[in-house]
This record gives structure tokens, C-alpha cells and sequence, in this order.
């Protein structure tokens, strides 16, 4: 029986990871912080440690494991514990990056105006921003680059045997983050849905499913790959029309109203929770190397919205973002619109 580390695991991606991982026999051990209950019942091993802790070298010494997948890793300081731990213990470690790492190197124009690929990724980061948007983006994009920049120093001078993957921004259902839900309740209720530039900005994501194959599929492989590799879907759309999408599978047409941020922002509306799809901080990553290496294939966006809208039926609870849908329309009345 094959052995896997999953560092985090209860949520989202690392939860249709692990099911996969426990239906295909593969013994699971869970290492996280024990602020969320699994369903995973006895069917796995539980280590309930802070990976920032000393403890956390301890509770792992003496175990051995084929492969490792690590959901939770946000710093340098996150992977030098990794490695510490995991050094000689470990056949294949797979580290779950982001494409916010490309975001914060130097040279980088927000938004994005090309997908991005490995090569775009040797660089000097850039210094930290004064706006505290941007600065929170910034920090998270920073921390996934310290730590790949540590994961990727000890496979080259330890041998550690690390294999990087960058991740553009995931949907799914159960997606924590409810972004395209922001988007289904508002062409439910059948009023406007403001967009910010209109909805001209390029979008390219990845489907949860997808990149959980390619997941399991790396954790197979009896040799790491040493390298980084960006998964993504296929095709480029612009907000407005991946909405019109959605709104056709729905069968409800999209009131798409264009507006600018700073109209949002003057009558208290935060444009992220009106269009979290909106924002600068979005990275469309190339997936060819992926492709090429890996054989890693996405199934094209149409199949995954379908899937998508006909799990948002089920919800009975809008996401956060909506709580403050009247005022939304109040500001379609001062606009003049009807």
C-alpha cells in the first residue's frame, strides 16, 4: 500500500484529493491544525500540529512516506519546515503554488496582458506596494515565491524531491471562496450585475476536478519531476461574456451594467465583492508545459460551467458578497437605468 502526506486536506481541492486518494487505497495520513472536521472518518491517520511549530519536525521524525501533496504551505518559512521534516523521508513532494507568485515579479504590468509560462518566471520580486489592496495581494503572492524559491534551493543543493505546481484562481463546487456564486445569485434574481470596465478583463481559470487528476497522477510517479508546472484551462474570455455563459446555462438573461471602480467605492460598495473576477490581481497562466510533460488536459470551460450552475441550485445561502445586493440596485436607480 502506497503511502501519502497531505498537509491540510479538509477543504475544497485537498478534500476531492484526499476521497480520490482513500477510493484508489492509497494509505492517507492528514497533517493540519485541527481547526476543521473531516468526513474522512477512520480512514485516515490524523497529526494534528502546527507545521510552524517545533513540534511539527517531531510528530513526523520516523515516518516515511511515498508522496507528500502540501495545500498549506504560504512562506519561507513554511517550506524550510517542510524540508527539515521531510528530508530523506519522503519519494515525491508536491508543492501547491500559486500563479500570484509570476504577479510580484518585477516587469509584471497588471493585469496580465499575456498567459503566462514557467519561463516568465526567473526574476527579481518586486518591492512591496503602499496600497492595502494591493499589499495583501502582494504578501500572498510573495510568500508562495519565498517558499518556492526555498522548496526549489533544497532539490538542487539537498536533493530534495520537490515538484512545484502553480494554480491560476480554482472553481469548483464547494469552493470556499463562492466567486462565480457572486455572479449565479446576481443573474438569478434577474437584476443588474455592474461590472467594473465592463467586463472587458481576460479571464483564464482552472476546474477543480481537472487539476485533482493531475494531482493524483503526479503523486503516482516513483521519481519527482523536479520542476514547475502551471495548470490551467485552455481558453481566454472576457468577464462579460464567461457571464453571458453563465447566464445562458442558467437560462436567465445577464443585466450586465458597465461601471467604473471608483463609482462602486463613492456609495461604500467594495468592487471585489460586487465582481471578485474584476480585480487586477488575477493571473492567466499557459498550461503547454503541462500539456507537453504531463499530459494534463482540461476539459473545456462549457462542460465545467454546466457542471457549475447545476450544483448552484442546490444552494439555499448567498456568499457574503450578496448581503448588500439592495444597494446594488439603489445605485441602478441614481444611474437612471430602468
Amino acid at each position: 500500500m502506497r503511502t501519502v502526506l497531505v498537509i491540510g486536506g479538509t477543504t475544497f481541492m485537498g478534500y476531492q484529493l484526499v476521497w480520490q486518494l482513500i477510493g484508489e487505497g492509497w494509505a492517507v495520513t492528514l497533517v493540519n491544525r485541527g481547526r476543521h472536521r473531516d468526513p474522512y472518518g477512520d480512514r485516515v491517520e490524523r497529526l494534528v500540529v502546527d507545521r510552524r511549530s517545533p513540534e511539527f519536525q517531531e510528530r513526523l521524525r520516523g515516518g516515511r512516506f511515498d508522496a507528500a501533496i502540501d495545500f498549506a504551505g504560504y512562506s519561507g518559512r513554511d517550506a524550510e519546515g517542510a524540508v527539515k521534516a521531510l528530508l530523506g523521508r519522503v519519494g515525491h513532494y508536491v508543492y501547491i503554488s500559486s500563479g500570484s507568485a509570476y504577479l510580484v515579479r518585477e516587469g509584471i504590468q497588471l493585469p496580465v496582458a499575456k498567459a503566462l509560462a514557467e519561463e516568465d518566471y526567473a526574476g527579481n520580486m518586486m518591492e512591496a506596494p503602499n496600497d492595502a489592496d494591493d499589499l495583501a495581494n502582494w504578501r500572498y503572492g510573495a510568500g508562495k515565491r519565498e517558499a518556492e524559491s526555498v522548496f526549489e534551493r533544497a532539490r538542487h543543493d539537498q536533493g530534495f524531491p520537490v515538484t512545484r505546481i502553480r494554480l491560476p484562481i480554482v472553481h469548483g463546487i464547494r469552493d470556499p471562496e463562492r466567486r462565480l456564486e457572486t455572479y449565479f445569485w446576481r443573474i438569478r434574481d434577474g437584476g443588474p450585475l455592474f461590472l467594473p470596465d465592463g467586463g472587458k478583463t481576460l479571464t483564464r481559470h482552472v476546474y477543480v476536478t481537472d487539476v485533482v487528476k493531475a494531482l493524483v497522477e503526479l503523486l503516482r510517479l516513483d521519481a519527482p519531476l523536479g520542476e514547475a508546472y502551471n495548470l490551467s484551462q485552455d481558453e481566454d474570455i472576457p468577464l462579460y461574456d464567461l457571464v453571458e455563459r453563465m447566464a445562458h446555462l442558467m437560462g436567465i438573461p445577464a443585466r450586465i451594467v458597465p461601471v467604473s471602480a471608483e463609482e462602486l467605492t463613492a456609495v461604500g460598495l467594495e468592487p471585489r465583492m460586487v465582481s471578485p473576477l474584476s480585480g487586477r490581481w488575477a493571473s492567466r497562466l499557459d498550461p503547454s508545459r503541462a500539456k507537453r510533460e504531463l499530459d494534463f488536459r482540461h476539459r473545456p470551460l462549457e462542460r465545467y460551467l454546466e457542471s457549475l450552475v447545476e450544483g448552484f441550485w442546490g444552494h439555499e445561502e448567498p456568499p457574503s458578497s450578496y448581503f448588500r445586493r439592495k444597494d446594488e440596485i439603489t445605485l441602478l436607480g441614481r444611474r437612471g437605468h430602468r
